[in-house]
């Protein structure tokens, strides 16, 4: 795990830039603490950032290989997990490699299928591979963006980085908020639209796209998309199915020349990870899986049950670590220490997010990384399998836009009234809701609930999914840390999309299959708990202490915050402690200290970034 920066100019000579260049590469220190390397040509300049995790000696990078007369020089972001079947495709048409590290088969594979490159990997990626003859750059995603990548064209430039900030530290690049960024913010938000970023002119890179820019074009295609198609499978052979697939990417994504460990809540997601990844620890290398969990000071004393977390982990966590004979660990956090990293958490995404869904991520994962540099962790599954209470709730069914965030008013009245009068919420949701449900492909023999769920699974793992694999890479390569996902295997999402619901939401159960699949896998307890979501913090303490930290931001009329938002709706939230949104704002946990929470990253993203704004 890496990051990645480039800079392509087809008219102009940039090979001096390298002040440019390092520039940028240095902004990305925090993903990859290891090593640093840079590659400078007349019309390319590349930069990386290391976290070694494969072949630490021969995976430096940029790599560079010569072939055909060509020049060929990649500088990646991930980790590709069918490289053994890539390799041995390679060996049978003559390719020679000097270690193991997956940059290398990467780039290989690059130069033996050309732009079918991405069709041929399983894995998480971000890349870029300049051809020196053809003077050419090729740069690619993998299937769900779990590796993350914007880019902006300027003048003849173009320049892309796995993050925002290192594009920043490009002398033509400039932080710009218009209409479409504050809709983004505020309508969208913590959300975003695939290829869009708050920032004008800096787009995403969406998943399963690659892009070609050379001196004559440039262009964008998608390489994979989900395929609608008849479940053949019966029930049995579908469960089958599954716990094969899941068996083998986890098994697959096992593989580490560093320490590894999983995230374990108790919950069925971390659960199954835990239960293949601890027996092929044993069975492999004769020793304990690690596994971690976290908690917040006082949660137990605390804790309040409701549809969207109906219990706490500690008992189901004692059970796993049971069971399976795991090294476990658990980290425990305080309030102080969630709200001074709201700001950290802020500057890891570049934009307000999670406020402290997000920094309980970070202070995790920077404990973690103590004694392990690489984790698996039970995201995604939800999407996938259907485990979201959404899915089953009457007003989220019939509510016509993304029911993950249903506020749609509230979020208006957050406008300051003068911008509010050119910024309609409600339209630019509805037609990025619309545009998004127009891609979904149906089967003539959908009955209506599989044709409404299908929208539903098709939304959250477009947008939703998006939301928390942001987070995960974020959070985690802040602190120099892998994150790995094996719920978001390609092959397991094409598999599980044509299930029928009737038969995904076996016994009217979210995720009533995936609990079918894991009888005899895992302890009767564990699938039958209902789905609880990553642990938030219930101390009091954490709404008294963002509430006071919104009011001193509140007190400075001169603010940031003041000029883009209603300060009156604010005071009003602050008076009620946000209790006017009677369920989360956004997803299953945000609700009213994680308003203010967000409000407060909001303003400090304003003061760091300072864009100026265009409406």
């Amino acid at each position: 795990m890496c990051g990645i920066v480039g800079i392509v100019n087809d008219r102009e000579d940039i090979s001096n830039g390298h002040t440019i260049i390092r520039n940028m590469t240095k902004a990305l220190s925090k993903r990859g603490p290891d090593e640093e390397g840079v590659f400078l040509e007349k019309h390319c300049n590349l930069g990386h950032r290391r976290l070694s995790i494969i072949d630490i000696e021969n995976g430096k990078q940029p790599m560079s290989c010569q072939f055909n007369e060509a020049t060929y020089t990649i500088v990646y972001n991930g980790q590709i997990y069918n490289t053994k079947e890539l390799r041995e495709t390679l060996l049978e048409n003559g390719f020679e490699f000097k270690g193991h590290s997956d940059t290398e088969i990467l780039l290989k594979s690059y130069i033996f299928y050309g732009k079918d490159v991405c069709k041929h990997l399983n894995g998480i990626f971000a890349f870029a591979i300049w051809n020196s003859k053809t003077e050419e750059i090729f740069v690619a995603r993998d299937h769900f963006g779990i590796k993350p990548l914007y880019y902006s064209i300027v003048g003849n430039n173009l320049i892309f980085a796995s993050e925002v900030k290192a594009i920043f530290e490009h002398p033509m690049s400039k932080p710009i908020l218009d209409k479409t960024g504050i809709s983004e913010l505020f309508g969208i938000g913590p959300s975003h639209t695939p290829g869009i970023s708050p920032f004008k002119g800096i787009h995403e890179l969406e998943p399963a796209h690659f892009m070609v820019f050379n001196k004559n074009y440039f262009k964008k295609e998608e390489y994979w998309k989900l395929q609608t198609k008849e479940h053949t499978d019966d029930l049995e052979t579908t469960c089958e199915k599954i716990r094969f697939l899941l068996k083998d990417s986890i098994e697959r994504q096992l593989v580490s020349d560093v320490p590894l460990c999983c995230l374990l809540s108790g919950g069925l997601d971390s659960s199954i990870i835990t239960a293949y990844a601890s027996k092929y620890y044993k069975e492999k290398y004769g020793r304990k899986l690690s596994t971690f969990s976290v908690d917040y000071v006082d949660n137990d004393k605390n804790f309040v049950k409701s549809d969207f977390q109906p219990n706490s982990d500690n008992y189901f966590i004692d059970l796993m670590v049971k069971e399976f004979d795991t090294d476990h660990h658990k980290i425990v956090l305080d309030t102080p220490e969630l709200y001074k990293g709201l700001e950290d958490a802020m500057i890891a995404r570049d934009f307000p997010g999670m406020a402290d869904v997000d920094s309980s991520y970070l202070l995790f994962f920077r404990e973690v990384k103590k004694q392990a540099k690489v984790t698996l962790s039970g995201e995604c599954s939800d999407e996938i399998f259907g485990g979201y209470p959404w899915y089953f709730r009457k007003d989220s069914l019939e509510s016509n836009t993304f029911p993950w965030s249903l506020a749609i008013s509230e979020r208006q009245n957050l406008l300051n009234p003068e911008i509010a009068k050119k910024i309609n919420l409600k339209e630019y949701i509805d037609q990025q809701y619309q545009h998004s449900l127009s891609k979904v492909e149906f089967l003539p023999s959908d009955s209506e609930i599989n044709r409404l769920q299908r929208k539903l699974i098709y939304l959250t793992s477009n947008w939703f999914m998006q939301t928390l694999l942001d987070r995960t890479d974020r959070m985690s390569m802040y602190n120099g840390f892998e994150v790995r996902v094996p719920f978001c295997d390609y092959r397991i999402v094409e598999y599980v999309w044509n299930i029928p619901w009737e038969m995904k939401a076996y016994k009217g159960r979210e995720k009533g299959l995936l609990r079918l699949a894991m009888e005899g896998v895992l302890p009767d307890e564990i699938i039958h708990r209902k789905k609880s979501p990553y642990p938030k913090t219930h101390n009091p303490n954490y709404t008294k202490i963002v509430k006071e930290g919104l009011t001193n931001i509140m007190k400075d009329k001169n603010a940031p915050i003041n000029g883009l938002l209603n300060r009156d709706y604010i005071l009003e939230i602050i008076d009620t402690e946000g209790k006017a949104f009677t369920r989360p704002w956004f997803g299953q946990l945000m609700t009213g200290p994680q308003l203010m929470a967000y409000l407060i990253q909001v303003n400090t993203w304003l003061e760091k970034y300072q864009p100026e704004i265009l409406i």
